[in-house]
């Protein structure tokens, strides 16, 4: 989902809204501002992943992220996708 000066990217293996972070720029901190909005502080994924796509794309992002703690390369080849999306299509971010 886009935002005016944001967007929203949802992440998971089932239809559910959980872990939702939102991260924005800071103009006293080069690292984004993140934090966890809803679901289990526990799981830095969201937050992580949030904070990298604001920084890469200066904009203000949500990340709501469903997919399992335990399986690591799952969660390495959705990062890498999303990547290769932004350059692909950078105007759907």
């Amino acid at each position: 989902m886009k935002l005016s000066g944001g967007f929203f990217l949802w992440v998971g293996s089932s239809p559910v809204l959980e872990n939702l972070a939102v991260s924005m720029s800071s103009r006293y901190d080069s690292m984004p501002l993140s934090t966890l909005v809803l679901g289990d502080p526990s799981n830095t994924a969201p937050n992580s992943l949030a904070q990298r796509l604001a920084k890469k794309t200066k904009k203000q992002v949500y990340v709501s992220y469903s997919l399992s703690m335990t399986d690591s390369n799952l969660g390495l080849l959705v990062e890498n996708r999303i990547k290769k999306e932004l350059e692909l299509h950078p105007e759907h971010f």
